[in-house]
């Protein structure tokens, strides 16, 4: 018997039940045994018999302890939070479907509230009612995140492109769409599933790693349905220039007549933007942006499932979109592309904008943007990194006024704090200093991600897009969760793993034979770091013999332990 077999854990498993199915069980081990005296619990086919609730809730709540914990997955933008009262709100009203909007009117209620203080915090236009009251005209839906928001926002500019080509009696058959590489997954989705030709523009340094606005030109023509405008890129959290785009397309139109809309995907910075950087121009001021969406389980706060699509006025929402169906005793006219859906997190989003307000909503954000400013220049004077994201990049009075044009008149000092700096997400995008790389070239960032992992860290290493495609950054989301506590933990996990990587690089640097090729030689490090920072999970036998040239004897000129550097 050879110990470098294969082990099917679950059949091992299997077989030792079945021998031992007579032992004396506790409680966990009974339900086990429930469903077969000689089967672990069914995990692909339904069991023939019914078990205990408790019991399954016991299994069920092992087997989940074992995912990350929510307040240390630094990757995700999406809220993990949800208080006492919030969860008894949601329990209260789990049940309730969002389509059936004659058996819950309050909760339809509630949905268009918040529609209308959405529309009012992106400056919907307001209009004089038949009471003489002002009051917004704009139109818009929850969805079931942001994907389905992308979706209805982008089919609308396609059908309003559509309507209007078929009026000038024109061809429709070759519409496109224009957005970023660094576009978020969903709005590709879009012209993919939409037969849209989607026209990438290339993102690069001097770009802020955002949209090339001098690119975008050459991409317009009489068959672009829009534009696709990120108010907080996925990969740094900046955001591009809704209002130099905008000021672009004006100009676009004066030469060649092409009207080119613009949807902002304001996935997270349609939350953020009005409460700390009320200044910024980027909503419903700037004259060609037709609709926003947003998600409202990311800084929203709500629990996930919940987004929000909505357009200036009703008129841009084309009524090809509208459906009116007569369904459980009411008239109901609906536009989105899910029918029933949870409604709880709709009254979870009503009682946030009820119970922060505009106070509470500026003083998270403010808090968020100020501790992802401390990592960020914790990253940079620690000289191990370089920090690619700008929120803790200050500005000067002048640079103030030109990316803040508007009069906030709020009263909240917070609520300007921030304009002292350049805009974005509270997020640190960041990678290995470029002295590091140089000096220590065979230690990969996708290692150092795995030494924070193992401590409960996650923290994401990917790469930019295809046009920086050799940059790989790491990503914090400073969330709500981050405290300062939190984060102070953090850079010190941040200092003691990349330390623990240069000392071993160095040690391993000895090990290695140094008559090997520098391919070769940098191959064998990178498998032993590799080993290191698993905890010994990666498979080192193989690398051991390969390292230390030393096949079958575990001896040689360079034998060491390879858990020596930990």
């Amino acid at each position: 018997m050879t110990l470098s077999k294969h082990v099917d854990a679950e059949a091992l498993e299997s077989e030792i039940l079945k021998k031992n199915h007579k032992t004396e069980l506790n409680s966990h081990e009974e339900y086990i045994f429930k469903y077969s005296s000689n089967s672990t619990v069914p995990k692909y086919e339904i069991p023939d018999e019914s078990s205990s609730g408790d019991l399954v809730y016991q299994y069920l709540s092992e087997e989940l302890s074992l995912d990350g914990v929510p307040t240390l997955n630094l990757a995700s933008f999406v809220n993990t939070t949800v208080d006492e009262t919030q969860l008894k709100l949601i329990s209260d009203n789990i049940v309730k479907n969002l389509a059936d909007n004659d058996e819950y009117p309050s909760l339809i209620e509630f949905q268009q509230r918040c529609i209308t203080i959405l529309g009012n915090l992106w400056h919907a236009p307001k209009y004089e009612n038949e009471n003489g009251k002002l009051v917004t005209r704009s139109v818009g839906t929850a969805t079931t995140g942001l994907s389905e928001a992308i979706m209805l926002a982008g089919l609308a500019l396609k059908k309003r492109w559509q309507e209007k080509r078929k009026a000038e009696g024109k061809s429709t058959d070759n519409p496109n769409i224009i957005m970023a590489t660094c576009a978020q997954v969903a709005l590709e989705k879009f012209a993919r599933y939409f037969d849209i030709e989607n026209r990438l523009v290339h993102i690069n340094q001097n770009s802020g790693h955002l949209i090339d606005v001098s690119q975008i030109e050459s991409k317009v023509d009489e068959n672009t349905i829009g534009i696709f405008v990120i108010l907080g890129s996925t990969f740094t959290g900046a955001f591009e220039p809704v209002a130099e785009i905008s000021n672009l397309l004006d100009k676009v139109q004066s030469k060649t007549g092409n009207d080119v809309r613009i949807h902002v995907d304001g996935a997270s910075g349609g939350f953020v933007a009005p409460f700390v950087f009320p200044g910024l121009k980027w909503d419903f001021l700037v004259p060609r942006v037709d609709s926003i969406n947003t998600s409202g389980h990311k800084f929203g706060l709500t629990s996930a499932g919940l987004g929000w699509v909505i357009w200036k006025h009703e008129d841009l929402l084309p009524k090809t979109l509208k459906f009116s169906l007569d369904y459980l005793g009411g008239v109901e006219e609906t536009f989105g592309l899910n029918f029933s859906r949870p409604g709880f997190p709709v009254i979870h989003q009503y009682y946030n904008f009820l119970t922060l307000g505009r106070e509470g909503y500026t003083k998270i954000f403010d808090s968020c943007l100020s501790n992802a400013r401390l990592l960020s220049n914790f990253l940079e004077e620690s000289k191990y990194f370089d920090v690619l994201s700008v929120i803790h990049k200050p500005v000067d009075s002048a640079t103030e006024k030109k990316l803040y044009p508007l009069d906030h008149g709020l009263k909240h000092d917070k609520a300007v704090a921030s304009q002292k700096f350049q805009p974005g997400l509270p997020v640190v995008a960041f990678r290995f200093s470029k002295e590091l790389r140089k000096e220590y070239p065979e230690i990969p960032q996708s290692i150092f991600g795995l030494l924070l992992r193992n401590k409960g860290y996650i923290i994401p290493n990917y790469h930019l897009p295809p046009d920086e495609g050799d940059v790989e950054i790491l990503r914090v989301v400073v969330r709500d969760s981050v405290s300062l506590n939190l984060l102070d933990k953090l850079m010190q996990e941040i200092v003691r793993s990349i330390e623990l990587l240069i000392r071993s690089c160095a040690v391993v640097r000895d090990v290695v034979k140094e008559d090997r090729s520098e391919k070769e030689r940098s191959s064998n490090i990178y498998k032993l770091l590799l080993s290191i920072a698993s905890s010994g999970t990666e498979d080192i036998k193989q690398i051991q013999h390969e390292v230390l040239d030393v096949p079958g004897t575990g001896h040689g000129k360079h034998k060491r332990s390879y858990r020596g550097p930990c």
